[in-house]
């Protein structure tokens, strides 16, 4: 950082006079809006432009400007800036989100891509700054023979994103979700305030941050659990010829924990129907090869082995799809993503109505629909809400369609509306990283009990209803 610029970040009440100083072009000296130095915020068309996108390429929201910062100290100023001159904000990781939940439309979109750094490796906890992603933890950890517990899978995404909403993958079933695996965190409130909080440092913050949709603070750094990582993983895909007999296997593979990760999906057959898969991983290490014979015992003969890979090539599997979907030029076109959790008791019930009302259009050449069970056991962060029951069915419409077409995406988000509410009538609950349109009432039910957590740690830790603007809580 030049020197310049440190002085203006760290002059304190100076900094407020000196951008307040300044006007946007088109604006009188004295008018509400000041604009800051170049050397803190990036107004220009390109960078404003970026901003306004997202994964989803559904909602677009150009921001005033776009601030870069270098560290935690940088991002307490712009916020304190920000407040004063009545602009929103809103922290952008990677960019993955499928709504506009990462914009904020004539405010500051704060880019954290340039906090990258891993601090600290230890032998159960790693310290990484917030815009890391999670396939740099795991290739630094993996060089000590650890890893987290939880991994998405997909790792392109920042840790700070995935630690706001909640952060689930395979493993999920066993040690619960990524926040269900933070000891600590840095962040700074809207207020502009840097803290440190844990289960015993501002343990009510603590709690409002994980999954608390970046409605009080920006996390900046946190600090995750590791365990030994496996050496290697065997993958199994297993066939069914409907979604009770995938229910029914499924089930018992977990009741009797039988794999490491279980997964499944429904994907369109090509020919206007669907196949019906149960999707599992081993961990073991060399010397000590899973019998494969004593693992498949009682499920469905249709099987075969996927893979056998390395640990760490196995978590990268979707980085192939990635790939494909980048070189043909799907991965930019509309994602209008719905993700939900069942309850066990109806999930088939529920899965089967919907998916009746489903074509292979409706997802895509690439899309699925994810559906799986789950134990709860694990899952203990306080504004990670799911189904009330012990087990879960995560049921995502992962749609990725072959064209750009926007009134087919404004289409599907309809739609998802409507399945939601037919989810939510049945006892489901919204994993919200999903594209449809939230009212502050939807979101009051989706806390439920736990809305007043939110609520008093907006209030006390962003009183000015700056930050995260995008999902509309309040």
């Amino acid at each position: 950082m030049t020197p310049n610029r440190r002085t203006l970040l760290h002059a304190g009440v100076s900094v407020t006079a000196t951008l307040a100083s300044a006007t946007f072009a088109g604006q009188s000296p004295g008018s509400r809006d000041p604009r800051p130095p170049k050397s803190l915020l990036a107004d220009d068309a390109e960078s404003r432009a970026a901003a306004a996108q997202d994964f989803g390429h559904i909602i677009q929201r150009q921001p005033r400007a776009v601030c870069k910062p270098g560290s935690s100290a940088e991002i307490a100023d712009i916020l304190r800036w920000a407040r004063e001159q009545g602009l929103s904000v809103a922290a952008r990781g990677q960019g993955h989100a499928t709504y506009g939940r990462a914009m904020a439309e004539d405010g500051i979109v704060m880019d954290l891509s340039a906090l990258t750094a891993i601090h600290r490796i230890e032998p159960d906890r790693v310290v990484v700054d917030a815009g890391a992603t999670w396939h740099a933890v795991l290739e630094a950890t993996l060089a000590k023979g650890l890893a987290p517990p939880v991994l998405t899978n997909y790792l392109g995404l920042s840790i700070g994103g995935t630690l706001a909403v909640g952060g689930i993958g395979g493993s999920s079933s066993r040690y619960g979700l990524q926040t269900d695996q933070v000891l600590e965190l840095d962040i700074v409130t809207g207020e502009g305030v840097e803290l440190t909080c844990s289960p015993t440092a501002h343990a009510e913050l603590f709690n409002a941050v994980r999954a608390g949709l970046a409605q009080c603070a920006i996390i900046t750094r946190a600090t995750l659990r590791l365990m030994r990582a496996p050496e290697r993983v065997r993958r199994y895909l297993l066939s069914y010829p409907d979604l009770a007999s995938l229910t029914a296997d499924q089930r018992r593979a977990l009741d009797e924990a039988r794999f490491d990760q279980l997964q499944g999906a429904v994907v369109p057959d090509g020919a206007g129907g669907w196949r019906y898969q149960l999707e599992a991983g081993v961990f073991y290490d060399s010397g000590t090869a899973p019998v494969d014979k004593a693992l498949l015992a009682g499920l469905s003969d249709k099987h075969e082995t996927v893979s056998d890979l390395t640990f760490g090539d196995d978590a990268n599997a979707f980085a192939k799809l990635e790939k494909l979907l980048r070189s043909n030029g799907q991965w930019f076109n509309p994602h209008p993503w719905l993700l939900t959790y069942l309850r066990g008791s109806n999930a088939l019930e529920i899965a089967s109505e919907v998916i009746a009302g489903l074509n292979s259009d409706d997802l895509g050449p690439f899309g699925r629909l994810t559906y799986y069970p789950m134990f709860t056991d694990g899952c203990r962060t306080p504004l990670l809400r799911l189904a009330d029951e012990r087990v879960v069915f995560p049921f995502n419409l992962i749609r990725i369609p072959s064209s750009a077409d926007t009134e087919n995406a404004d289409r599907l988000v309809a739609r998802n509306r409507a399945l939601y509410d037919r989810i939510r009538s049945a006892g489901g609950v919204l994993y919200p990283v999903s594209a449809l349109a939230m009212s502050s009432q939807d979101w009051a039910d989706h806390f439920g009990l736990r809305w007043p957590l939110l609520r008093e740690a907006r209030r006390r830790h962003d009183p000015a209803g700056i930050l995260t603007p995008g999902y509309d809580l309040f």
